[in-house]
């Protein structure tokens, strides 16, 4: 298996330490010819999703990126990732997010909560968004203080919070196996 990681800006350091960890090769998206390469799904880490999209937009990405998730690669987007994923970004998932929903960086926290089909998670929220309303094909997996932090439509998974951060591997390897 092998996992592309969009590689602009933002946690895909992290990203790539966490797939080492469960022994899946990943290589790091830059440009188009990074793009390219054979892959088994995507995560697009949280950042900034105003400079990811820039980015995403000037390198021409865009359109393939959406076109690959559009059938059916699989893609893991945290935090600024799931709003890239939105309806008014990438426009791949249909959910609205409510950007920067906990405030700004000095409202960070982690909380403890249960993700459907994982149990008891830790969740670290940085400057994070939540979900604000989900499509009848959207599966909500988590919820924190009644705002949704985690969902997955098919093949694609979004969590507002940062799981690379954290030693527990549950959630990567939930998505590895949508890859499978």
């Amino acid at each position: 298996m092998r996992i592309a990681i969009l590689a602009l800006q933002g946690a895909f350091a992290e990203h790539q330490q966490m797939l080492e960890r469960l022994g899946v090769e990943s290589f790091l998206v830059r440009n188009l010819a990074d793009w390219q390469q054979p892959k088994d799904g995507l995560i697009i880490p949280g950042g900034e999703s105003t400079t990811m999209l820039r980015l995403i937009r000037e390198l021409g990405l865009q359109q393939p990126v959406t076109e690959a998730i559009e059938k059916g690669l699989p893609v893991f987007g945290t935090c600024a990732g799931l709003i890239m994923l939105d309806h008014s970004h990438l426009g791949t998932m249909h959910i609205d997010v409510k950007r920067n929903a906990y405030g700004r960086q000095l409202g960070s926290f982690v909380a403890h909560h249960d993700f459907k089909g994982i149990g008891p998670f830790t969740m670290t929220f940085i400057r994070a968004p939540y979900i604000t309303g989900v499509g009848s094909d959207v599966d909500v997996l988590s919820t924190v203080d009644g705002h949704i932090v985690a969902a997955r439509q098919d093949k694609q998974l979004v969590t507002s919070f940062h799981p690379e951060l954290n030693e527990d591997t549950r959630i990567h390897e939930y998505f590895l196996k949508m890859c499978g």
